[in-house]
């Protein structure tokens, strides 16, 4: 689901900037969120690249592949990420079908980031799927969620637009990740109640 004009202005925000770079990255480090060295990293709903480029300047990422559902934001993280040569691709296309997108085998990626999109797929337990397919023995999936207690504050439903229907709660987003074979153990923070959640889940290997 693209996010309506608000929401786009917000994530491409200098705040929200601001918050991935010094808070986000910092979050993910301390819970295991590392990349191997030269590894293959994946990062779901690139928007304007922003985040592709946290990673590719602050872990050791061979190559990183970013996907966003919108065209235009996909034309503007090609943009800001063109420096970087072969060592990003970005593609348009749905987090639910990564063998459609990226021609992504099982066992393709070390680590898969998530910065808060997630929540904004209709069938995100397909997400989940991909996610744990493409993921190598032993990988990472780095995530930042928004789970259904804050999409139903008053804020959220006034501004954003979000799929209305199986939304989760920190719990069910950590049990169908368990589900999948991808384990948080004591690798994950929440935020304001339950409101927000940060985390490394390890695929088994």
């Amino acid at each position: 689901m693209l996010m309506n004009g608000i929401e786009t202005m917000l994530v491409n925000s200098l705040p929200r900037r601001w918050l991935q770079r010094f808070y986000e990255l910092s979050v993910f480090r301390r819970l295991g969120g590392s990349v191997l060295a030269g590894g293959r990293v994946l990062e779901l709903g690139c928007g304007a690249g922003y985040g592709t480029q946290l990673i590719l300047d602050n872990f050791e990422a061979g190559q990183v592949a970013a996907i966003d559902l919108d065209p235009a934001m996909v034309t503007r993280a090609r943009r800001r990420l063109a420096g970087y040569g072969e060592r990003v691709r970005v593609s348009c296309g749905s987090a639910t079908d990564l063998r459609g997108v990226l021609g992504a085998d099982e066992d393709t990626y070390d680590t898969v980031f998530d910065f808060a999109i997630i929540h904004h797929i209709p069938d995100w337990r397909a997400a989940l799927d991909e996610v744990s397919r493409v993921l190598k023995p032993g990988g990472a999936f780095v995530f930042d969620e928004v789970t259904a207690i804050a999409l139903a504050s008053r804020t959220y439903r006034l501004l954003f637009d979000h799929p209305e229907h199986d939304r989760f709660t920190a719990a069910d987003f950590v049990s169908a990740l368990a589900d999948r074979g991808l384990h948080v153990g004591g690798r994950v923070r929440m935020h304001r109640g339950g409101r927000y959640l940060l985390g490394v889940a390890r695929s088994r290997t």
